[in-house]
C-alpha cells in the first residue's frame, strides 16, 4: 500500500503536484485547482495538530463513519464526490502558487514524521495508526490529483 511515509511515495506525489497549473481542469467536483490544493491540506493540518474541526457528530453519524473508516487506507481508490468536513469544503478564490508551495510543505513535512508511533486521533474517525495516516494521506493526496488529471 502507497504511503506519504514512503519516500518514493512521496515523491512521486510531489512531481504530480508539479504538473498541475492554474489552468487545469477537474474531471469531477466543484472545487478548480487554488481550492483543491488548499482542501488537500486539510487532513494533513489535522494531522499535524495545526487545526481543529469543529464539526460534531451524533451516535448515528458516528456509526456510519466507523463502518467507512477502512475505505480511507485500503487499496481500493475512493469514490468520486465523496462528502468532506465542512472545514475542509473551500468555495472561496484561492492563490494556486501560494496553495501549491503550501501543500508541498506540508506533505514534506507530514512524510518526514517516519518515527512518530502516536498521532493524535482523527476528529470524524478516532484512533489510526502511523501506517493508516500515512496510506490514508497518500491516498487523499492521490484522489484529488487523479481529479486533476495529473
Amino acid at each position: 500500500m502507497n504511503t506519504l511515509f514512503n519516500p518514493e511515495n512521496t515523491k512521486t506525489i510531489l512531481l504530480r503536484l508539479d504538473n498541475l497549473t492554474e489552468t487545469s481542469e477537474a474531471k469531477w467536483g466543484k472545487m478548480n485547482v487554488g481550492q483543491m490544493l488548499k482542501h488537500c491540506q486539510g487532513p494533513l493540518n489535522i494531522a499535524l495538530g495545526n487545526q481543529v474541526l469543529v464539526t460534531k457528530l451524533n451516535f448515528f453519524q458516528k456509526t456510519l463513519l466507523s463502518f467507512y473508516k477502512p475505505v480511507l487506507y485500503n487499496n481500493k481508490p475512493w469514490k468520486r464526490n465523496l462528502p468532506t468536513a465542512k472545514e475542509f469544503k473551500i468555495t472561496t478564490p484561492q492563490l494556486f502558487p501560494e496553495e501549491k508551495e503550501n501543500l508541498k510543505l506540508l506533505i514534506e513535512t507530514f512524510s518526514k514524521k517516519t518515527d512518530v508511533k502516536t498521532w493524535p486521533n482523527h476528529p470524524l474517525f478516532g484512533y489510526f495508526t502511523p501506517e493508516q495516516w500515512g496510506q490514508m494521506q497518500y491516498k487523499h493526496l492521490d484522489h484529488h490529483l487523479s481529479q486533476f488529471n495529473v
